[in-house]
């Protein structure tokens, strides 16, 4: 039997589309956007060459450097010294003026760099920490005071200034001198000091800059100020979307963006939005000293651990999806076919790295296929059907790989690695009593691992629930958009297997000792009458009854149905899925809310029976409602598919976008931001942020993960795979959520 073209599916997907949605669906433009991304850090040999107090950008874009080593310019990814740098200390400051020289405070006076030459300037004794080049004239500050350097030789600005000089700014040729002390404000002779609390929040100041509109922005201990002339316009604290008050520098880029460098990261305000760079994914060190823009947008950020550079590109979300496909093939697809996370040996170097067992292999594995089998229903490539077709290959081999009728491996190695997670083990009679004095429902496995039949592989049993629901997600979507007659038989017979594994096992899965596995329960007299199960009553039911749906759909078999109508209607199962999850401070797991995503299409699409699709439905809209405001694309784009309901479209879209390219798992640490509260809630005994931030400013994270945790990551150790993203994409592709690239 041919398949049908791909436009004639399309069409008949649109109108069932057209008869089950109450409104029509909006299809958001894939319009290009710009898409924020980190070069490699410059780092230099030595700690205090990475110690960067200044940076700025010469005219040529050449990168500049003032550090605690001497001046330093960028060579690829590395600060290296000038020639004849003759320096010989350390240096405080580093700015460019018109003509393009370069100027340099230093520990022992000032310094400057013409056509790559290093020359003092006499006549002025260090230190000097600031430099500020102006309309041919150059204004420095140190321990001596305020100085002008025009017309060849250097004249002291007199004033009451404290002798610790952090920054220079000139206003309308006012000179603006910040110190310890507050701000001193001169006008030809008139000096003035703003330092009183109702003039700034801190008068220990530490930088000043100039925005575009001629605003005075000042950075201290206690905040950001902005003064408009004489009057103080607005200040900034944590409740006003300023990330950490203790502000170290300011600048202000093209656009008119000011850039606020903390104690714990770069923030940045529009004058509507803030947000926030920090950690290793954005910088070498969250101190940040100093920002300076080159000619193309980039932001050159100086810190105490080296430099780092942001970038912008334009790019589609097509085009984010070519990026994160790269991400998968490179490092994340291994034998036999399985994919999910890759390790690195050194910490962040992507070119060390190397694959890695875990616990939700199959599953994330069936995310990746469904990924690729709706990109193969849009667009037809022959590559996406060909990756789908080797990820149910990989799945179908994590079944007959164990020798049994219809048992599940969590995952698969090639009998030669010498490394696995939770390797086979003995357990004392007080460690035994210590695990289930924890968990009742502890199951002691001492061979967790099991050489396959030819000896080639090692494979993981005890499977949960996760991994069962995450096969049947993607064997109904890879039957439904990718396989032909003979790859339908292989689904089928498949499906089969398990299912009357599961079934004759009383609806639990029998691991090869014959009992159940931890979690691999979906059987009633569990779900119902064990107190022990009775959290877990709602998702466990729709897990099984989706099981059996996705059975029925595929083989065809009236028993699998039947199976259904058993659990509904005598086990009550009926009632169970109309809480499908217990959504309180101390349940509230997101890999449920995840399995539930799994589950929810094949009951919904696959019932004919109007009364249980209202059911169902109604079990649907009770998932929904507490991870609406999560903004998360799967979870949003199977309740839309489902319902046509609202589930903030945009802002799934824009989480798409928002999400950074990369995916290296890197800690990100919120917990000392000043713009949020740290709660327990929506799950207790996780600290929690207070609030939803975008993507860009949390760890990596999954659908199955508290979006809203305080802390995540692992220093860089191994890298996320990407199918996260890469499967909402499509998905919203194919249900037409998301246009086709502009």
């Amino acid at each position: 039997m041919m398949k049908q073209p791909l436009t004639f599916v399309l069409v008949v997907w649109l109108i069932a589309v057209a008869s089950q949605f109450a409104t029509a669906v909006e299809t958001i433009p894939d319009e290009p956007f710009l898409q924020e991304y980190r070069d490699p850090f410059v780092l230099g040999e030595t700690e205090e060459e990475n110690n960067v107090r200044a940076v700025t950008v010469d005219p040529q874009g050449r990168v500049w450097a003032a550090t605690a080593a001497g001046i330093r310019f960028v060579n690829g990814d590395k600060l290296v010294p000038v020639a004849d740098e003759s320096i010989d200390g350390p240096t405080f400051d580093v700015a460019v003026d018109a003509a393009g020289t370069i100027w340099v405070a230093a520990w022992n006076g000032v310094y400057k760099i013409v056509d790559g030459n290093v020359e003092r300037v006499n006549g002025l004794d260090g230190p000097v920490t600031v430099v500020c080049p102006q309309k041919g004239r150059v204004i420095v500050g140190g321990l001596r005071g305020v100085s002008e350097y025009a017309d060849q030789q250097w004249k002291s600005i007199p004033g009451p200034w404290q002798k610790n000089i952090r920054d220079i700014a000139i206003v309308d040729r006012q000179l603006n001198v910040v110190t310890p002390g507050g701000l001193f404000r001169a006008n030809g002779s008139q000096i003035t000091l703003l330092s009183r609390p109702d003039e700034l929040l801190s008068s220990n100041l530490r930088a000043a800059a100039v925005g575009r509109d001629g605003t005075l922005w000042l950075g201290s201990r206690g905040g950001l100020d902005a003064y408009r002339g004489e009057r103080r316009a607005a200040s900034y604290i944590g409740r006003d979307g300023l990330p950490s008050t203790d502000v170290r520098s300011l600048s202000v880029d093209g656009e008119g963006v000011v850039w606020v460098g903390t104690a714990i990261g770069a923030a940045r305000f529009d004058g509507k939005r803030w947000s926030f760079r920090h950690s290793r994914r954005w910088l070498p060190d969250d101190e940040v000293r100093d920002v300076a823009f080159a000619a193309d947008g980039a932001a050159w950020i100086a810190t105490r651990g080296g430099l780092s550079v942001i970038r912008k590109r334009s790019m589609t979300l097509a085009d984010k999806a070519v990026h994160f496909q790269d991400i998968v093939r490179k490092r994340h697809v291994r034998a036999p076919g399985l994919m999910e996370r890759c390790r690195m040996r050194v910490l962040g170097d992507l070119s060390t790295f190397e694959p890695m067992d875990t616990d939700n292999d199959g599953m994330y594995t069936g995310l990746y296929l469904v990924a690729e089998a709706h990109r193969y229903a849009v667009t037809g490539a022959a590559d996406a059907k060909a990756n789908a077709a080797e990820a149910f290959a990989a799945m179908e081999f994590l079944q007959t790989v164990t020798g049994t009728s219809g048992f599940v491996a969590r995952t698969v190695v090639p009998s030669d690695w010498t490394s696995v997670a939770d390797g086979n083990r003995a357990y004392t009679d007080q460690e035994v009593a210590e695990r289930l004095a924890r968990e009742a429902r502890w199951k002691k496995v001492t061979s967790r691992w099991r050489k396959s039949d030819d000896g080639k592989w090692l494979w993981k049993g005890d499977t949960s629930s996760d991994e069962i629901s995450g096969h049947y997600f993607a064997y109904a979507v890879y039957y439904d958009l990718v396989a032909e007659d003979a790859e339908k038989k292989r689904v089928a017979q498949l499906v089969r297997r398990i299912t009357d594994h599961i079934i004759e096992g009383g609806f639990d899965l029998r691991d090869i000792d014959g009992k159940s596995t931890r979690w691999g329960v979906w059987s009633p007299e569990k779900l119902n009458d064990d107190p022990d199960w009775w959290l877990e009553k709602g998702v466990n039911s729709l897990e099984i009854l989706s099981y059996l749906s996705v059975a029925h759909h595929i083989t065809g078999d009236e028993k699998y149905r039947q199976a259904m109508r058993t659990l509904l209607e005598k086990h009550h199962y009926a009632e169970n899925i109309l809480t499908p999850i217990r959504a309180t401070p101390d349940y509230f797991t997101y890999i449920g809310f995840q399995l539930l995503a799994f589950s929810y299409p094949a009951l919904v699409n696959y019932e004919s029976d109007p009364a249980l699709k209202q059911l169902y439905l109604k079990s649907v809209e009770k998932w929904f409602a507490p991870v609406r405001d999560d903004a998360s694309p799967f979870y949003g784009f199977v309740y839309g598919a489902l319902t046509g309901g609202d589930f903030r479209q945009r802002d799934c879209v824009e989480l798409l976008r928002d999400v950074p390219l990369d995916a290296i798992e890197w800690t990100v640490d919120n917990s000392r931001r000043e713009d949020l509260s740290i709660v327990e809630r929506p799950v207790e005994g996780v600290q929690q942020t207070s609030r939803l931030l975008p993507p860009s400013e949390r760890g990596i994270f999954r659908w199955d993960r508290n979006v809203y945790q305080v802390r995540r990551g692992n220093d860089g150790r191994a890298e996320s795979s990407t199918a996260f993203w890469l499967a909402p994409y499509w998905m919203g592709r194919y249900y037409g959520f998301i246009g086709a690239p502009q």
